[in-house]
């Protein structure tokens, strides 16, 4: 299940995810800490986790990649500015297209790009170097979904759609890794995403109300507020799990 997605323009937001500076930074250092030579980050949006991983291991490359142009060129950016461009490479292209192993993997909220989170997790198993570890963020389903809320939700969504949390972690185990940290996003960093993916919209429309693509996202983020506020919220949450391979 993917994030809503369409707007023109996310830079209200520090994360593409659901995720405040407090857990980035815990998740970076708790990662850096195991020295990785290699981090990819596949669905990496513009890649800020990525980089903040990058600042606290000076001797460690990234790869981050991504189909959305304007997001790359937006990692590349930040990257030239906080003097890591030698260090990362932003790769505007699939994850199976563009799939290599490192030490440190990252896949959040992207899992689709491999298939569905079993498929995901098959293959991301293949990418992550012995002894290494895979950061993986996905959604779950808090409570079970009522059918009025399902069909608030995006069209077509059903239960099977989302595991439950320690169906999940499950799932993970079964393909050959071991939790090391299981932690999901708080109401808070749940608002603070949805609220800022939509506020550059929200701005634009109140000083172009008469634009004539006014009506269009007018239509679209009422449709983003109803899937979250009627279908998504207290039912659908986000895991961010830190899964170890071994090392032999």
């Amino acid at each position: 299940m993917p994030f809503a997605s369409g707007f023109a323009s996310e830079s209200h937001l520090t994360f593409h995810g659901p995720l405040s500076t407090e857990r980035a930074d815990r998740i970076a250092a708790e990662l850096a800490a195991r020295n990785p030579a290699t981090v990819v980050d596949y669905g990496c949006g513009w890649g800020e986790l990525l980089l903040r991983i990058l600042e606290v291991t000076p001797g460690t490359r990234g790869i981050g990649i991504d189909v959305r142009g304007p997001d790359i060129a937006r990692g590349r950016d930040n990257a030239a500015k906080r003097g890591l461009a030698d260090r990362v490479d932003f790769i505007e292209g699939s994850a199976t297209d563009h799939a290599g192993a490192a030490d440190v993997v990252i896949s959040s909220g992207a899992y689709q790009a491999f298939g569905t989170v079993p498929e995901a997790l098959t293959a991301l198993r293949q990418l992550v170097n012995p002894g290494g570890v895979l950061l993986f963020g996905a959604d779950y389903w808090e409570r079970t979904p009522s059918e009025q809320q399902l069909a608030h939700m995006w069209p077509g969504t059903t239960i099977d759609e989302c595991f439950y949390l320690p169906d999940l972690v499950d799932v993970a185990t079964t393909e050959g890794f071991r939790p090391l940290r299981i932690q999901t996003a708080t109401r808070s960093e749940l608002e603070e995403f949805e609220s800022g993916y939509a506020a550059g919209a929200e701005e634009w429309l109140l000083a172009n109300g008469d634009h004539p693509e006014a009506e269009e996202v007018r239509a679209r983020l009422d449709d983003h507020r109803s899937i979250w506020l009627r279908g998504l919220r207290d039912v659908w949450g986000f895991a961010y799990l830190i899964l170890g391979v071994p090392s032999s």
